[in-house]
Formats: structure tokens, C-alpha cells, sequence
């Protein structure tokens, strides 16, 4: 079931939404060459512990997963994309690194995902950041009152198409609010005019992702960590939108 928020409701979400932004922000800057996963594990428990904030993947369990996730963030290195694991790896010239990361303050969620390259960026690897950005960006400029999630995945794929990249489907963007899942899905690809219709009040997380030679994932046997199945780098991009009556308002924006 869809759940529409109200004006205030949508404001809690905002104070998360700055939140999680701020700390993306400061990983951004330390995500850089001889720099440990850990280390930055440990710096987001330390924000979202100072913050008084609860995070959304500690011990979170879902049917796709080897629950519970113990961590705070997820960091996923190269040719992995979704749900990594903090381990103990060391960031080397040139690796691609997707950070993703869900908060919730006072009982609201926000939720987005951000990709930097260690070092100097290989232009493939920069092109594949910036066709993640393109697409969310494509997403967030449709996503106005009256279109519909079909219209948000259909921006998507478009921008994959002309990048040059295959679109897997199996996960893509969510409802969110007081929790972080919540309906509707939101793929990737999908056709304009279909699907649910976007009204005021609507909160989703818009999340593009992408390999670069495959639409294909496998999982690796930590029960979590999801990589392409051809060893292909990977890239995600993710924030979180409000549809208002004006259009849609980023609310992790930094």
C-alpha cells in the first residue's frame, strides 16, 4: 500500500535527508587512496551515534539478504554495486567506490547513494559515474504530479541507452517514510505512462545503477554483497524525492 505524507511528515523526512547528505558528503572526501573501508564504517557509527539517529541497516533482514546486515553503510568496491559489506580493503589508485546509506531521525527515513573514484578515474569508470548521475538527474526532472513511475523508469533507461549500458531491473528505487522500503517499486526501465501514478505527497528513493558490460548480478557468499556477473565495474547513484504540487523536492541534497 501506497502511503501518501503530509507537508510536516515530509519535513521530518527533510532533517534525515540533510543528514544522510552530510555524511555522504564527508565520505566523499574521505574515500581516498590507503584509506580502509573500516575507517569509514567506523566514521559514519560515530555521526549517526553523536547524531542520536538510528540506522536503517543495522540488523536489517530482508528475504534477498543473509540477515542481519551489522553494519552502517554499504561499500561496494569495483565490480560490486549494492549491499557491500564493509571489510578490511584498502582503497588503490583508480578503484570505484558506490557508498550507500539510510538513516532514520525521530521515526523518518532517508536514503541515498553516491559513487567516487579513489585516486585518478579511468574515463571509463568517470563515464560510468556520470551516466548514473545523468540518469537520476533525468528521473528527478520527470517525477511531477500527474506522470508515473513508469515515467521515472522509462528517463532511466533512456540515459542507459545512450550511454551505452544494459539495465538490470532486479533492484532499482523504493517507496520510503517510516521505514526504508515501502511500496512502490520503482525499476529501472520501465514504459512512460505506466504504473503508479505520482500525486503530492509521494516519497521514493530513485535509485540508478549500472555495470558496464551486463545486466547481470550475482551475489557473493557473504549472503549480501551483489556484483555483475561478468566482473564489469558498477555504479549507483540515489537520492531522496518528495512529490509536491511544484514538483519534486531532493531531499538529500547536499
Amino acid at each position: 500500500m501506497v502511503e501518501l505524507k503530509s507537508p510536516a511528515e515530509i519535513a521530518r523526512m527533510r532533517v534525515a535527508g540533510r543528514f544522510v547528505a552530510g555524511v555522504l558528503a564527508e565520505l566523499r572526501e574521505r574515500a581516498r587512496v590507503g584509506v580502509n573501508l573500516l575507517d569509514l564504517e567506523a566514521h559514519v557509527r560515530e555521526r549517526i551515534r553523536e547524531r542520536g539517529a538510528q540506522s536503517c541497516y543495522w540488523d536489517y533482514a530482508p528475504s534477498f539478504g543473509r540477515g542481519p546486515f551489522r553494519n552502517t553503510v554499504c561499500l561496494s568496491v569495483n565490480d560490486a554495486v549494492l549491499h557491500g559489506l564493509p571489510f578490511d580493503y584498502t582503497l588503490r589508485d583508480g578503484d570505484v567506490l558506490s557508498m550507500d546509506l539510510a538513516v532514520g531521525i525521530d521515526g523518518w527515513v532517508a536514503d541515498a547513494a553516491t559513487t567516487v573514484v579513489a585516486g585518478r578515474a579511468a574515463d571509463e569508470d568517470a563515464r560510468l559515474v556520470r551516466a548514473t548521475e545523468g540518469a537520476l538527474s533525468a528521473a528527478i526532472a520527470v517525477a511531477v504530479p500527474g506522470n508515473h513511475i513508469g515515467d521515472i523508469s522509462a528517463a532511466i533507461a533512456a540515459v542507459a541507452r545512450a550511454y551505452g549500458y544494459p539495465v538490470n531491473t532486479e533492484f532499482g528505487g523504493h517507496g520510503l517514510g517510516r521505514t526504508m522500503h515501502e511500496d512502490p517499486h520503482v525499476p529501472n526501465a520501465g514504459r512512460p505512462g505506466r504504473g503508479h501514478r505520482l500525486r503530492p505527497g509521494l516519497t521514493i528513493a530513485i535509485e540508478p545503477w549500472f555495470a558496464r558490460t551486463t545486466d547481470r548480478i550475482v551475489t557473493d557468499p557473504d549472503g549480501w554483497t551483489i556484483r555483475s556477473a561478468d566482473g564489469s565495474r558498477t555504479a549507483h547513484s540515489e537520492h531522496t524525492i518528495a512529490i509536491t504540487p511544484d514538483g519534486p523536492e531532493v531531499l538529500t541534497a547536499a
